[in-house]
């Protein structure tokens, strides 16, 4: 019954020390793809090291699951976990791990049922602003284009997937540089980073105790933004790019002095503007399969003592 004090330890240790070490590195900025896969192994690692304690402490508590896990298993397997020598405490750990696996998927659930709430307001607001003609039916276009004082340029994530772009921001933002905030929103879109944001939203809001979550919240959202910043200048550049940014937001109070909850476009732009050097792609491989260690090594603590016993 070592192996699910071993799976807890290492999550909790995972999920205390992340986002210290993610937090305090200056390398997510420049690597944010990168970052994100990491973000998302160290939480995949934690989410998993609770799975498989929780199915290890339910087997060695009750018969029934024991029988459902290790069914086909030879004899040996089963007595290398030693699971007839657990405590009080399996069962226990098995209801209070199994209560928080159902309440990640009630979390979860509430947030996909928000974010398709939040869609359809969008998309009445859209209707509303942008109304069919008379005769006119609705034809499903990716390109929508609105009547407004501000520049906007966003992606709504529905069924087609549309563009929206306001009148405004047709006159302020000419050639290229509009056609990089359009490559920006469709660099979300190929990513699906809206899904991405479910899920950390969810798991931040259904165990706001925990800082792993939390953190993997907010560093999602900057995250995501610089991830596309990346897609959109290689195609047209960084100059350009950041000259869109200011274009779009400089009637925002973003450059300006004092706080603004739109701080983050400033480093964005400076970003664009004085790039840091970048991995090399050795080492961005190197990162990549150290980060898919983190959600192996619960799989390999699980596994061992059984297959240690059949050799």
């Amino acid at each position: 019954m070592m192996v699910p004090l071993a799976l807890m330890i290492l999550g909790v240790l995972a999920a205390a020390m992340a986002p210290r070490l993610m937090t305090r590195s200056d390398w997510p900025d420049r690597e944010p793809v990168l970052a994100l896969w990491v973000w998302q192994c160290v939480v995949a690692g934690v989410l998993l090291c609770c799975a498989l304690a929780m199915s290890l402490s339910a087997a060695a508590a009750w018969e029934a699951v024991r029988g459902q896990l290790f069914g086909p298993a030879p004899r040996v397997v089963v007595e290398a976990y030693e699971l007839q020598a657990h405590g009080p405490w399996a069962g226990a750990l098995a209801v209070l791990l199994a209560g928080g696996g159902a309440w990640t998927a009630v979390a979860l659930t509430r947030e996909v049922r928000g974010a398709r709430a939040r869609r359809r307001r969008r998309r009445a607001d859209l209707l509303r602003r942008s109304p069919l003609l008379p005769g006119e039916e609705r034809s499903g276009d990716r390109l929508v284009i609105l009547e407004g004082d501000r520049p906007e340029v966003s992606w709504l994530p529905s069924s087609p997937p549309q563009l929206v772009i306001t009148t405004s921001a047709l006159r302020r933002l000419k050639g290229r540089q509009l056609d990089a905030l359009i490559a920006h929103e469709q660099g979300h879109a190929r990513a699906r980073h809206d899904l991405l944001l479910y899920c950390a939203a969810a798991l931040a809001a259904g165990f706001p105790q925990i800082p792993v979550f939390a953190a993997f919240r907010d560093q999602v959202h900057r995250l995501v933004e610089l991830a596309a910043d990346d897609a959109a200048s290689r195609r047209f550049g960084r100059l350009t790019f950041a000259l869109a940014l200011v274009e779009l937001n400089e009637d925002r109070g973003v450059f300006g002095p004092g706080p603004s909850q739109l701080a983050q476009v400033q480093h964005r732009v400076d970003r664009l503007l004085a790039p840091a050097h970048r991995f090399t792609p050795g080492r961005r491989l190197r990162m990549t399969a150290y980060a898919a260690l983190v959600p192996a090594i619960p799989l390999l603590i699980t596994f061992v003592p059984g297959l240690s016993a059949l050799t």
